[in-house]
């Protein structure tokens, strides 16, 4: 008389869904379970009157729990901190449990006292939602990949405008940064996506996004860096919000060590190791070729000025808002650093501290973000991006991609 629905991460990044009857059917990496019973009445007949129990693991201290089944269709509650360092846990509270009739009430109540709880993250109905999800926009990420340029972008707009559907927000998607491969570096290539072996160089633009920019060669006029695309689509193609993409380590390989100009944000070499659960779900291309090459960490004490003076750049070029990517690449590189919540909640913090400052409306996208690490410590973060990639060219994948929504 159980039946279930619970949400887990089937990749590091990414949550969906799956339906079950027994203990042994919850996956590894549940991060959300809930159970309907059915209790009948024998006496005239009497209805069946479904109870929904709805299951939430935390995080308490320096450590994260989720769901997983057992050969005995028991439930597990799997603990980890991500740090070899911090092994001792006393907790108590790892798994909120609460129940009723209604299962959408069920939900919202229990998130709400979990918010309560833990005190570290916000419920939406108190958050500012920002303007930009009232309108038709677009991203340039599937047309372009990373060779995106400030050309085309335009070029993407005008292509809506003919069609009758005029984009009013524009996402600049990876290809816009200074980015470069460390000389013994071992490249990622693929037609799809980014150069996971690239690290940030520079917190301004590259050449495709200089008016008349050269490779090699770096613009110091800020009228003449992405300011001059950001103004132009504004005017001349009526885009009220123009947001661009950044990884939340900077880059995919992270902010390159010693870089001139960057040294103050004492970025250091880490080197990923994913969690044993993920890893049996689905090990990940992208992490797997970010632990070869390591990534370059900013030093969390200095991370907020890193975001501020990426932010306070691109706001004063008239960029509205940033998508920010790759987030739970933090949970993989909590050694030495106090564990991957610890860690998380550090860069979270100051992620939103400078979203705040610098982007009054409140924007920010967060994207490959589905994990309790980074859920449950923001406060501020109102959108987040819902499913796996878009794969146009992968019909098989078009089904879970609109269930996921």
């Amino acid at each position: 008389g159980l039946r279930f629905m619970c949400v887990f991460r089937f990749k590091m990044w990414w949550m969906t869904q799956r339906m079950g009857s027994c203990g042994q059917e919850v996956p590894i990496e549940t991060q959300f379970l809930l159970v309907e019973s059915n209790s009948g009445s024998d006496i005239d007949g009497g209805e069946d009157h479904a109870t929904y129990t709805v299951f939430l693991p935390l995080l308490e201290g320096d450590f994260r729990a989720v769901l997983q089944g057992n050969d005995q269709n028991e439930i597990e509650i799997c603990v980890e901190s991500g740090c070899p360092a911090v092994e001792e846990f006393d907790g108590t509270h790892l798994v909120f449990v609460g129940a009723g009739s209604d299962p959408y009430e069920v939900i919202t109540n229990a998130v709400k006292t979990v918010e309560k709880h833990l005190q570290t993250f916000a419920h939406r109905e108190r958050k500012k939602m920002p303007d930009m999800l009232n309108w038709f926009g677009w991203c340039t990420w599937d047309a372009f990949y990373t060779n995106v340029t400030s050309e085309n972008v335009k070029q993407g707009l005008q292509s809506f405008e003919k069609g009758g559907i005029p984009a009013k927000f524009v996402i600049i998607d990876d290809g816009w940064q200074s980015v470069g491969m460390d000389p013994n570096g071992i490249e990622w290539k693929s037609d799809t996506s980014a150069n996971f072996a690239n690290r940030l160089t520079n917190i301004k633009e590259n050449h495709k996004f200089q008016k008349d920019g050269k490779e090699g060669q770096r613009v110091e006029d800020p009228a003449l860096g992405i300011r001059h695309i950001t103004n132009e689509i504004k005017l001349e193609h009526d885009i009220k919000y123009v947001y661009v993409w950044h990884a939340i380590t900077g880059y995919w390989g992270g902010v390159k060590p010693g870089v001139s100009g960057m040294e103050h944000y004492e970025s250091k070499m880490a080197f990923p190791v994913s969690s044993p659960g993920v890893d049996s779900n689905q090990p990940d291309e992208a992490l797997t070729t970010i632990a070869m090459n390591g990534l370059g960490l900013v030093n969390p004490e200095k991370v907020f000025h890193f975001y501020d003076e990426l932010h306070s750049y691109l706001a004063s070029a008239g960029i509205d808002g940033v998508k920010v990517d790759v987030q739970n690449i933090l949970e993989t590189l909590g050694a030495g650093h106090g564990g991957r919540v610890k860690l998380a909640r550090k860069y979270h913090q100051a992620l939103e501290a400078s979203i705040s400052r610098n982007f009054p409306d409140n924007g920010i996208i967060c994207c490959m973000s589905h994990n309790t690490d980074g859920l449950y410590s923001a406060k501020r973060s109102a959108v987040i991006r819902a499913s796996d990639d878009f794969w146009p060219r992968d019909p098989a994948s078009h089904t879970i991609h609109i269930a996921s929504l």
